[in-house]
């Protein structure tokens, strides 16, 4: 077994852990709304999930993998022990929150862990992260919110009143069409992951491949990148079947009760504005919270402020958003800091 071979075998092996403990947090915003509206059985949603995650990162991955590996951080740094430091931090913060059963955001914890080495190196790109990266963290999950209560109250609600949003005795013949919608969005939603949070794993792993080879990344990232894909992705999926039914019941079921054509709202608004972040700037998002946001503002259009952000699910989500990627950037820096020390960079 070549030398470069082993060396790269150890990142690889940690982003397939951490690729697992990203399915399970993002099981949540794909398939919590499908769930809490009982139109699809916990059994079929990691495959679903998987394949959907796939086609994401493959189609439409460039830009969140472009930014991971090579626009917050000079790639030249990007070794096998940094990026293998880089992983593990990220992944042992989320497992942290799926363990708590809070769905976390993924991309806050690998830009935050990318930064630590970053700032240690002075090397940061701060106009990446401070104009274009963070912005969008907190613009796009109040979007979503806002987008969602005026839908609920200017558009759900009427809808409802008039017997438009759930099938009743004399549309019965409409419930396979609101089913088959609100599935389709739930596989939009995988896409959309797949598309932005599958790089928070590829891209390192695609740039420190180039380095290790000795390859120019401007000429070998893209197909670097859609090899790492190929071994991260699927492992989505894994993950999904180990941690995502927690999760999943967490958002699904004790946050709001969900109808369908809700549940609908709340995956079309926050796929797409991930979609809409990937596809522009490639920046990595957080689904997770976007359809957080997305199920707050139906829930507030439906019971009110108050009755929604009393909820303890609520309280909890908040406070574990803000701890894990604290984690992640705290070790990510130790660790930076002892392997230089160590002479391992």
């Amino acid at each position: 077994m070549s030398p470069i071979f082993n060396q790269l075998l150890i990142p690889y092996i940690i982003a397939m852990v951490l690729a697992m403990t990203m399915g399970g947090s993002g099981t949540a915003p794909a398939f919590s709304a499908a769930y809490g509206a009982n139109v699809i059985r916990k059994s079929l949603i990691p495959g679903l999930f998987g394949i959907m995650v796939f086609l994401g990162a493959i189609l439409a991955g460039k830009g969140t993998a472009s930014t991971m590996g090579k626009g917050l951080l000079n790639p030249e740094l990007m070794s096998f022990t940094l990026v293998s430091i880089i992983l593990f931090s990220i992944a042992f913060s989320l497992v942290i929150a799926n363990l708590a059963g809070i769905p976390q955001s993924t991309s806050q914890a690998t830009v935050l862990a990318v930064t630590a080495p970053a700032l240690y190196f002075n090397d940061l790109n701060t106009q990446k992260l401070f104009v274009e990266i963070i912005p969008t963290w907190f613009i796009l999950p109040v979007a979503s919110f806002f987008l969602s209560l005026f839908i609920g109250k200017y558009v759900y609600k009427p809808m409802r009143r008039r017997g438009l949003t759930m099938p009743r005795a004399q549309n019965e013949n409409l419930k396979p069409v609101y089913n088959t919608i609100l599935v389709l969005m739930s596989l939009y939603v995988a896409f959309a992951i797949g598309a932005n949070n599958v790089a928070n794993a590829a891209g390192p792993i695609a740039m420190m491949t180039a380095n290790e080879l000795g390859i120019s990344a401007d000429n070998s990232f893209i197909l670097i990148m859609l090899l790492s894909t190929l071994i991260i992705a699927p492992s989505f999926g894994i993950g999904s079947s180990i941690f995502g039914h927690k999760i999943v019941k967490n958002t699904g079921k004790e946050i709001v009760l969900f109808g369908k054509f809700e549940a609908v709202i709340i995956a079309f608004i926050s796929a797409s504005l991930l979609l809409f972040a990937s596809l522009t700037k490639g920046v990595p998002t957080s689904l997770v919270q976007l359809n957080v946001a997305a199920i707050l503002g139906i829930g507030v259009a439906k019971l009110g402020t108050k009755n929604i952000f009393k909820r303890t699910q609520v309280k909890r989500f908040f406070t574990m958003w803000i701890i894990a990627p604290c984690i992640s950037f705290g070790l990510c820096l130790l660790l930076t800091y002892l392997a230089d020390r160590m002479g391992y960079l």
